[in-house]
């Protein structure tokens, strides 16, 4: 999948022009679609679901990330007014989410799920059902049901019965199906989770290009980072039942809200601290053994947590350590307490300096280094890379 570059981009720059307007207790702007205040969802009497603020915007993609169970699937149902809040306000074009005719507002989502739950019928007919359900007339409905499987590649399939498509075709039928019936908002539940890596990613890809050529707000439930930051204009973190931090991809990814969301998102280095000094934007932070040069602002004794992503800390043997020109400012003594493959180019190495600090490598330079278990090894990194979360 060319998904490195893509994301990047969007990473980078594709909704830096229009920047969404988050602040607590500002009026609501042209482009906002949903409002949710204060919400709390229970079900079998529990609280599932607790959101204080989120605002959706009129044609971004929402990604929702989380593991499984922590409530990202109850969003959708509450915005589908298949679950009621036990309390709190949703707003919708800015009025009441229920002031509206019920039907009408339902006319509006389109939700597609993990599971495609076609009917025992042709392609055809199972992207024309809905449309049929909404009395449009035949000619009508036969342009709109060849044109979704045309842009999802499967005009192919439009006479096959629904029981004899593979897992990726009926997902593609399923996406048509939905988008045929030219909804305001689609609501996606995981809709790749259950299909074999290549028909995933050429999936995903697909969808990807189809989503960068249509105004449609989405809000795209799913567990794996990587879709979130591929297709998202937004992500938001929901973890344990609580929307924990909602913002742009870098800024979720680069900068957690808090501890937890840092462990979720991938910032597996995390070291608790004192801020010693601070000097225009640069502060000193000790930790165990060690004074680390962060940039950042942080008011002076405070307790922080360190936190470092993988790919930002280098390795190299402790005697060689200076041999290459090197911009990084902290350099921790440790020695390999363990080699972990990860996936097939890439290295996952955890070592003891005190307290535990993990770096990614190419497989090439682990064993370039001849990285094993006791190996002594400096790890270094650069003050820009660490981001500070005040404990």
């Amino acid at each position: 999948m060319k998904a490195d570059q893509d994301v990047q981009n969007r990473m980078n720059g594709r909704i830096q022009q229009d920047r969404l307007q988050s602040a607590q207790g500002s009026p609501p702007s042209e482009g906002v679609l949903f409002e949710l205040h204060e919400v709390v969802v229970k079900r079998g009497g529990s609280v599932t679901l607790t959101i204080d603020d989120l605002q959706v915007q009129r044609g971004e993609i929402l990604a929702v990330i989380g593991p499984n169970g922590a409530g990202k699937s109850t969003l959708l149902l509450v915005l589908n007014r298949l679950l009621q809040p036990e309390s709190g306000q949703i707003l919708y074009r800015g009025r009441p989410l229920g002031e509206e005719d019920e039907l009408a507002y339902r006319r509006k989502m389109a939700l597609v799920l993990q599971d495609p739950l076609l009917f025992d019928a042709t392609v055809f007919d199972n992207v024309a059902m809905g449309l049929r359900f909404r009395g449009l007339p035949r000619g009508e409905i036969r342009q709109r049901v060849e044109e979704w499987l045309r842009r999802l590649g499967v005009s192919h399939l439009a006479g096959r019965r629904a029981r004899k498509l593979s897992g990726g075709e009926a997902q593609r039928i399923n996406l048509a199906r939905a988008l045929a019936l030219q909804p305001e908002v689609l609501l996606l539940d995981e809709p790749f989770s259950a299909l074999d890596t290549p028909t995933r990613a050429q999936l995903l890809e697909d969808f990807h290009i189809l989503l960068s050529g249509l105004s449609l707000t989405t809000i795209f439930i799913t567990h794996d980072m990587d879709e979130a930051l591929y297709l998202g204009d937004r992500v938001a973190v929901v973890l344990g039942g609580s929307l924990r931090q909602c913002g742009p991809p870098e800024e979720v990814f680069s900068a957690p809200a808090d501890r937890e969301v840092a462990a979720f998102v991938g910032v597996e280095t995390v070291i608790s601290g004192r801020v010693a000094t601070s000097k225009e934007g640069m502060l000193e932070v000790e930790v165990p053994g060690y004074k680390l040069q962060a940039v950042g602002e942080a008011s002076l004794g405070s307790q922080v947590f360190v936190c470092l992503r993988p790919e930002d800390i280098t390795l190299q043997l402790r005697d060689e350590r200076g041999m290459g020109a090197s911009s990084a400012r902290n350099h921790l003594e440790g020695q390999v307490v363990r080699c972990v493959p990860q996936g097939g180019a890439l290295v996952r190495v955890v070592v003891d300096c005190g307290f535990p600090v993990v770096a990614l490598v190419t497989r090439l330079s682990s064993q370039e280094l001849g990285l094993e278990a006791g190996a002594p090894v400096t790890a270094s990194f650069k003050a820009s890379a660490i981001h500070l979360i005040t404990r």
